[in-house]
C-alpha cells in the first residue's frame, strides 16, 4: 500500500520553514490505518517486546493500537507537567526549539524491552530522549519505529545504536 496518498503536506506548521507531514486522513482511512498497525505488529512480534511507548500525542494514536494487538502495556510519553504521578523527564531539542518529556516512574520496570514510537522521526530529539527515558528506568530498547522517517535530518544516523523502523521515507 502506498501510504502517502494519505499523508498531508502541511507548509510553514508550526512554524515557518517547516513542511508538516500530517497522518489525519491516514487515520480517517481504516484500511490505511490498519494497514500500519498490522505492519507494525509483524515487524516487532516474537522480538520479546514487553512494553509500547507512544510519543505525545501522535504516537499515541499508533502506539495504543499497536500494544492492544500484541497484547502488551502502553506507556503515554508525555509533554512536561500533563501526567499526574511522580515523574522522570528529559529536555531535548526539536527541529524548530526545545522541549521535555516525561513517563511515570513505574512506567517501564527493570530488564523490560520497549518499543518507542511516534508518527514521525525528523532529527532523533524525541525518540533519543524517549530511549533516555526507558534507560533511565533499567529498561532495554527493543526499538523505534516512525509511520514517517525524514531522511535528509538523519534521525536514524543520531539513534544509530538503535533499530529504527519507518513505514514511509521522505
Amino acid at each position: 500500500m502506498d501510504l502517502r496518498q494519505y499523508i498531508r503536506d502541511i507548509p510553514d506548521f508550526p512554524v515557518e520553514g517547516i513542511l508538516f507531514r500530517d497522518i489525519t486522513p491516514l487515520m480517517q482511512e481504516p484500511e490505511a490505518f490498519r494497514y500500519v498497525i498490522d505492519r507494525m505488529a509483524e515487524h516487532y512480534e516474537g522480538q520479546g517486546v514487553d512494553v509500547i511507548l507512544g510519543i505525545e500525542a501522535r504516537g499515541f494514536l499508533i502506539g495504543a493500537p499497536l500494544a492492544y494487538k500484541l497484547g502488551k502495556p502502553f506507556v503515554p510519553v508525555r509533554k512536561e507537567g500533563k501526567l499526574p504521578y511522580e515523574t522522570k523527564s528529559v529536555k531535548y531539542a526539536l527541529e524548530y526549539g526545545q522541549n521535555v518529556v516525561e513517563v511515570h516512574t513505574d512506567a517501564v520496570s527493570k530488564g523490560q524491552r520497549a518499543v518507542i514510537l511516534d508518527d514521525l522521526l525528523a532529527t532523533g530529539g524525541t525518540m533519543a530522549a524517549g530511549a533516555e527515558l526507558v534507560e533511565s528506568m533499567g529498561g532495554e530498547v527493543a526499538g523505534l519505529a516512525a509511520v514517517i522517517e525524514l531522511i535528509d535530518l538523519d534521525g536514524r544516523e543520531r539513534l544509530s545504536g538503535y533499530g529504527v523502523y519507518s513505514l514511509v521515507q521522505y
